[in-house]
């Protein structure tokens, strides 16, 4: 289930070194004291949540509305677990750039300490940044993928596409939890500012789209080949731009060719076909409706920064004693927990309580 997408606006620069050692020490405490308490699952269900997410960077003292926020918390929870992973059961793989890249090695690097294969792992891996990178395209390019998974197989994604046209980014929150499909209504909301009109053919209603998709990949290439051609001749409806922009059927031959070799059984093999990118996902699209009438979904599934304060100094300049209180009461109470005195950790747990009350 993806559990929600955030639009952040595009911002450059990096997180200061005093600010970013600060988040790796208080990202370890917090996320240490909720698996202590809760488990690992309940650690990648709030970092599921965009809404916890998004606290959760304010808290750690990173911008509060900036794309930054992605992949800087991210990288401070990865580098904060990095001693202490094999412990706890939970491991964080991928990042930014290139880094994100090495998702898959990374996971099975990992084996030993795994109860499963680490296969289903790196399928989920690929799988979720394929859906939101080709299956829905909303004119944003994933840039960043975490991957967060334990020992038991559980998992949950964190990544972040940029459009470079409208300078905003889109982070996507994926759970391994409830999941029961990759390619029909996997995200459960998104979170979003901006209004965009993408080619989903993850919603619901394209499923008939999806199998139309497959049965045109099982086609002789040469046949979808004069078909996209001819469609370059005529005038199609308004909201066939974005299907038709940037298609070239001679570029994208080799690759149905791949697609009809692979003998797809379903769209969500088509989707993980090498080398089967958006714009061919797009073609079957185009030729889905044209030749089946078969439509494809427009539909777009689209306070805390007061605690310590935020990096370009919204609300107000990183209070770096009171960060560095934060610090030294989490990790005390986290530690006296472990040798079972758990009064401070208890009185945080109370005090959160009569917070909701109070607010209730």
């Amino acid at each position: 289930m993806r559990t929600g997408t955030a639009h952040l606006p595009l911002h450059g620069g990096k997180a200061p070194r005093y600010l970013f050692e600060r988040m790796v020490k208080l990202g370890r405490e917090i996320s240490t004291a909720i698996v202590e308490e809760y488990g690992t699952l309940e650690l990648m269900r709030k970092l599921a949540d965009p809404f916890w997410f998004q606290a959760f960077g304010c808290v750690l003292g990173y911008d509060w509305h900036s794309s930054g926020v992605t992949t800087v918390v991210c990288g401070a929870v990865k580098e904060a677990w990095k001693p202490i992973s094999k412990d706890m059961g939970l491991f964080i793989a991928g990042g930014k750039g290139a880094t994100s890249r090495k998702t898959p090695s990374e996971i099975e690097s990992l084996a030993p300490e795994l109860q499963i294969p680490p296969s289903g792992l790196v399928y989920a891996s690929r799988m979720s940044a394929k859906v939101d990178n080709n299956a829905l395209q909303d004119g944003y390019q994933i840039y960043h993928h975490s991957f967060i998974f334990d020992r038991t197989g559980r998992w949950g994604v964190i990544q972040q596409g940029m459009n470079q046209e409208n300078g905003w980014a889109r982070r996507y929150h994926w759970l391994s939890e409830s999941v029961a499909n990759f390619v029909d209504e996997p995200h459960a909301g998104i979170i979003s500012a901006a209004t965009t009109k993408p080619l989903n053919l993850v919603a619901h209603e394209s499923d008939s789209a999806r199998q139309a998709s497959v049965t045109l990949a099982l086609e002789k290439p040469w046949k979808n080949l004069t078909e996209l051609k001819k469609l370059q001749r005529l005038e199609l409806p308004k909201h066939h731009e974005v299907l038709m922009k940037d298609i070239n059927p001679d570029r994208i031959a080799s690759t149905l060719l791949s697609a009809y070799e692979g003998q797809p059984q379903n769209f969500e093999q088509l989707l993980g076909t090498p080398n089967v990118g958006p714009k061919t996902i797009r073609a079957l699209a185009l030729l889905s409706e044209v030749i089946h009438g078969a439509k494809a979904s427009f539909r777009d599934p689209a306070r805390f920064s007061f605690a310590h304060g935020g990096k370009d100094g919204h609300p107000y300049p990183v209070d770096r004693e009171t960060y560095d209180l934060s610090i030294h009461v989490l990790k005390n109470a986290v530690q006296r927990a472990k040798v079972g005195e758990r009064d401070r950790l208890d009185a945080i747990k109370r005090l959160n309580i009569l917070i909701q009350e109070d607010n209730a």
